[in-house]
């Protein structure tokens, strides 16, 4: 392993954000953001309440290598002086991932540096060792518009699962009660700010898993009965934030319920005598102020360390790309410039595709598909 800090340019368009970065560091982190730039599509998708994949791609290709240029600039640097090109690999919208793969492997060619294709979950589960250089074993709950797991994060391309998303994830079911209520895309903050003046405790809503053994999560229930709530009122004003804040309430008590069943079965694997042990909460809808307070409540009960990266680090960005891409580079994982893009990739087995992207063969190229929060109709 290098002893000096290395200097990865970071590529992140796997869904509706075009984000481009510089970060600076060596594994456990934390390491030094020189730059992250980072341009969201809301806009041009808030009309159809969804992402719109091929407008996304579009976007992509229009914007991306400014972004990158200023991403560059605003770190002082140029592509020479980076040790690698890191890019997300997968998994997420298939024509958006292309863009930023192919990019960074015309980069990566023409600078003579190392591609280094990341894994999209991945670099959210780096990111608190990236803000706060969490050591690894942790315990990682990651939480967005297409994923809900909660996992046993041993190392870098180690991951175990102890439960996930029987149905919806836990994004998708924020985007679409907001779209049930009313509230304009994206869902996740528009049901966080309604439910702040709302009465939780209004509305008996159902939890889903709760008391189950394991760790799996269901959403689908939760979602339907406030369909039926929608159909029977007329929501406008105060029932519009009590409802909100009931199905915020709701989903905070099975976030606490589900992890809490994790963190007995974590602890059993890793509790040892000196083991500090850490909750760390990823992806977008980590966000989201209840839950993290809901979370810190039960880290303070059981005895776990709660680590959440910035706001600005738990939605997609350039930087926990780039992170990503300094773990695996410390490692030694580079990419060949045939790897294929994938529209699939669980964390779970990734050090073996790992193996397959660094040179033993590539992927095959998966159909796209629409889970986040791209559009579709209300299940």
């Amino acid at each position: 392993m290098p002893a000096k800090a290395l200097t990865v340019l970071g590529i992140e368009t796997s869904c509706d954000e075009t984000a481009a970065a510089i970060v600076r560091g060596f594994p456990p982190g934390p390491g030094e953001i020189l730059s992250n730039v980072m341009f969201s599509q809301i806009a041009a998708h808030q009309p159809y309440g969804g992402v719109v994949p091929e407008i996304a791609a579009r976007a992509h290709v229009e914007l991306l290598d400014g972004i990158i240029s200023q991403a560059l600039s605003e770190a002082g640097l140029t592509l020479g002086d980076v040790d690698a090109v890191a890019a997300t690999a997968g998994p997420g919208l298939i024509g958006g991932v292309m863009v930023g793969l192919v990019s960074g492997k015309a980069l990566a060619l023409a600078s003579g540096k190392p591609l280094v294709g990341v894994n999209h979950l991945e670099a959210h589960a780096l990111s608190a060792r990236l803000a706060q250089g969490v050591a690894f074993p942790f315990l990682l709950l990651l939480i967005s518009g297409g994923h809900c797991q909660l996992m046993a994060a041993e190392g870098v391309g180690c991951y175990r699962l102890y439960g996930a998303t029987i149905d919806d994830a836990v994004g998708e079911a924020f985007d679409k009660t907001a779209k049930l209520l009313g509230l304009p895309y994206p869902g996740g903050p528009q049901i966080e700010a309604a439910a702040r003046s709302g009465n939780p405790k209004r509305y008996p809503l159902p939890r889903p898993m709760i008391g189950r053994e394991g760790a799996d999560f269901s959403f689908s229930g939760l979602k339907t009965a406030i369909r039926l709530i929608a159909k029977e009122e007329t929501l406008t004003g105060q029932a519009v934030a009590d409802l909100a804040a009931s199905f915020q309430a709701a989903v905070v008590d099975v976030m606490v319920d589900r992890v809490a069943s994790a963190m007995r079965e974590f602890r059993t694997e890793f509790g040892g005598v000196n083991q500090e042990l850490t909750l760390v909460a990823a992806g977008g809808v980590a966000a989201n102020r209840a839950i993290r307070q809901g979370l810190e409540g039960l880290a303070g009960r059981e005895g776990y360390r709660l680590s959440v990266p910035p706001p600005a680090l738990c939605t997609d960005n350039g930087a926990m790309v780039a992170w990503a891409g300094v773990e695996r580079l410390a490692v030694g994982f580079t990419t060949p410039l045939d790897a294929a893009p994938r529209a699939r990739w669980p964390l779970q087995g990734l050090e073996d595709s790992v193996h397959l992207l660094s040179g033993l063969g590539t992927p095959p190229l998966e159909p796209a598909t629409e889970s986040r929060t791209s559009q579709s109709p209300l299940k």
